[in-house]
């Protein structure tokens, strides 16, 4: 892997790391690499391909996605967000939908979207 390419710079992990669950001291199993594992979703991000094809040097694709998941649903991403909101030159980090496409499947919840015809439109 070529660590050239990683994203997080040395200035920006220090800053980070604090901020993360799973270092030492934690309540609970401590985090095998955090600095890695953001790399890999950063990288997932940038280049919007599935959690299947992210490669071996991050470690196995599944483990990765659902330590993901546990942190999106912990609020981890947001106290990242708000810790490099105030860093020049870390402005790539903000994803809007001009970079980002959702998949198609998307659109709905199972069974597609459940539009109900308003009370005034039934009446006519």
């Amino acid at each position: 892997m070529n660590e050239e390419r990683f994203v997080l710079t040395d200035e920006v992990w220090v800053r980070l790391a604090p901020h993360l669950p799973g270092k030492q001291g934690d309540a609970g199993a401590s985090g095998k690499d955090n600095r890695l594992f953001l790399e890999a979703v950063l990288w997932r991000v940038r280049t919007g391909l599935p959690w299947r094809d992210l490669p071996a040097d991050f470690g196995n694709w599944n483990s990765v996605f659902r330590r993901f998941r546990r942190w999106a649903d912990g609020g981890v991403f947001e106290r990242i967000f708000k810790e490099i909101s105030g860093i020049p030159d870390f402005e790539y980090a903000m994803i809007d939908g001009t970079i980002v496409q959702v998949h198609q499947k998307a659109s709905g919840a199972k069974g597609g979207l459940k539009i109900k015809p308003s009370g005034a439109r039934a009446a006519d």
